[in-house]
């Protein structure tokens, strides 16, 4: 395990302002908003900001006030934030972001988990914090060979013989949340308790008859097919060919950024305006991320993976994950948001909370809501 520094060389941030200005922009048909995807006028005002604006080296140096470190872990070199906590006896959680964020999405809610007394809480509540990249993501190495990276197996690796953790917690949402789940359903000899943070929940594999399910089961089903029909573009084509698509968002910084940015204003709790969510700052602090260590390609290749692997995202019939279950309904996710009964066929869930507000991206967008929760889920695991 060594130290690490985000320490971006200065030709890749100049390549990268030099891209932004030779822009060839595409052309958008009248009023179109953001109906046939990122709007035209935005993009264009988020590059601008890009450009003229945006800085990387505050925002570098905002995020190596955490400790972080790389370490080997079955062959792959990965990025971590691992941060003790300030308490009597801080519990060990790490948490896992999703697609298309990164470790970045966390940066808000790790100081309040390490030191609740400083942020409003009780030191008793107080978490070793270890936050890593997803593989393929950020700072952690790039797969090159084929096959699903069973990340489960990396983080109990991770916690338990590279940082010596023998009871732990977990979090996560989106990709994260299956990560967590994982970690809950083949490591419960290890893991006191798991908290998902969004509706990427496993599924029961086959699902029930239609006439065990309730209404609101079967309204969900039907909303997520619909869901899939008008919004799963994106997760088709990298769930078939990411090679394709990644040559031109590895190219264009600003293809990239409409690439994530749509997501950020889908999936969050704006009401279809961006920034009521997210500063310009924070969305290309995201962005620039992405492109500075040119993982868009190796984060939609997971997508790929999880595709052509379904039996790691699904429970046998009669299969359920019975390691204690946090879950947290944000209303931002919109028709996604899973009924109880429903994550109940698969969880051993002591804490179902439906929030007031907040999306997808909980820990930027909520942070404060989402540390409470997880506070009072762990605090009688610990």
């Amino acid at each position: 395990m060594q130290p690490f520094l985000i320490k971006i060389a200065p030709e890749i941030l100049s390549d990268l302002k030099e891209r932004l200005v030779r822009t060839r922009w595409p052309d958008q048909v009248e009023d179109a908003g953001w109906d046939y995807g990122t709007e035209l006028s935005y993009l264009q005002q988020l590059v601008d900001y890009w450009r003229n604006h945006f800085d990387w080296g505050k925002q570098e140096q905002h995020l190596n006030a955490l400790p972080q470190f790389r370490a080997q872990v079955d062959g792959l070199n990965i990025h971590f934030v691992h941060m003790r906590g300030k308490g009597p006896a801080p519990f060990p959680l790490i948490i896992t972001h999703g697609w298309p964020s990164s470790f970045v999405e966390m940066h808000k809610i790790i100081p309040m988990l390490v030191d609740p007394a400083a942020h409003g809480g009780d030191p008793a509540d107080a978490f070793d914090v270890v936050a890593p990249s997803l593989p393929g993501f950020g700072f952690s190495e790039r797969p090159l060979r084929r096959g699903l990276v069973r990340v489960d197996v990396f983080w109990r690796k991770l916690m338990t013989e590279v940082l010596g953790y023998r009871r732990f917690g977990a979090h996560g949402s989106d990709v994260g949340a299956r990560v967590t789940s994982a970690l809950g359903r083949f490591h419960f000899d290890a893991v006191a308790g798991i908290h998902l943070g969004s509706v990427d929940l496993d599924w029961p594999d086959p699902l029930p008859d239609e006439r065990e399910l309730s209404a609101a089961e079967r309204d969900y089903i039907k909303r997520v097919k619909q869901w899939e029909h008008n919004e799963g573009a994106y997760a088709a084509i990298q769930s078939t060919y990411p090679q394709t698509v990644a040559y031109g968002l590895n190219d264009s910084p600003a293809g990239l950024a409409a690439w994530i940015v749509e997501k950020f204003r889908a999936w969050s709790d704006c009401n279809g305006e961006i920034e009521r969510r997210f500063t310009k700052d924070e969305l290309l602090t995201n962005i620039t991320l992405y492109w500075v260590t040119q993982t868009i390609n190796s984060s939609m290749r997971r997508y790929f993976e999880t595709h052509r692997n379904p039996s790691r995202n699904t429970l046998k019939l009669g299969e359920r994950i019975e390691t204690p279950t946090g879950i947290a309904m944000f209303p931002g996710e919109k028709e996604l948001v899973v009924p109880r009964e429903f994550a109940e066929r698969c969880y051993n869930i002591r804490r179902w909370t439906d929030m007031p507000r907040g999306g997808h991206f909980a820990a930027l967008e909520e942070p404060e809501l989402l540390v409470e929760d997880l506070r009072a889920f762990f605090r009688p695991l610990r």
